[in-house]
């Protein structure tokens, strides 16, 4: 991913309450941790398309201080999802790639029925559904708190998952195997 990919407003930060205020460019959060996973890499050299959605904001109850238990505060998600080469670049059909609006609304509906406490959770759940539902071969997640300290811009966690080696040729099996269910000449017990 390149790192020109994302970016985020800069803000000036004073140096010392006396002198004027500096510009600080900030790296995204999908940026801030270096990668072990290659997404390009790892996936037999085949070309990556990377969907992304950056700064989804939304309120939910998470976390484990008695301040964090009982209102919803505010929480970032920015989201990399890597797919080898997309169908929808020859097809030009919303089909044939991940659809980030049916991502989104995904994410709208975990923020509203979570019941996890702590950030690693969510996001991990996050991870699981747009790899499973999704269908994502790669992503990196950052979900942050932006609120909860005065100090400080953000707290978060930025994780990476990939989808496990030989999932692809399980899941083409197991559409082989329903779509031939039945197909085979012989008897038939009911």
């Amino acid at each position: 991913m390149s790192r020109a990919a994302f970016t985020i407003p800069a803000r000036r930060v004073p140096e010392n309450p006396t002198q004027e205020p500096v510009i600080v460019q900030s790296p995204h959060p999908l940026q801030r941790l270096p990668t072990r996973f290659d997404p390009a890499a790892q996936l037999d050299d085949a070309p990556m398309d990377i969907i992304f959605i950056d700064g989804f904001r939304g309120n939910t109850v998470i976390g484990i201080c008695d301040d964090e238990l009982h209102e919803p505060q505010p929480v970032r998600i920015d989201l990399a999802a890597g797919v080898p080469r997309s169908l929808a670049c020859s097809t030009d059909r919303i089909g044939d790639t991940i659809d980030y609006g049916e991502v989104r609304q995904a994410l709208r509906e975990l923020m509203e029925t979570h019941r996890f406490q702590l950030l690693e959770a969510f996001a991990e759940a996050i991870a699981n559904l747009v790899l499973n539902r999704f269908g994502a071969h790669w992503l990196r997640i950052a979900v942050t708190k932006p609120a909860k300290f005065d100090d400080v811009d953000g707290v978060g966690v930025v994780i990476e998952r990939r989808r496990p080696a030989g999932d692809a040729q399980r899941r083409s099996a197991e559409v082989l195997h329903v779509l031939g269910a039945g197909l085979v000449p012989g008897t038939r017990e009911d």
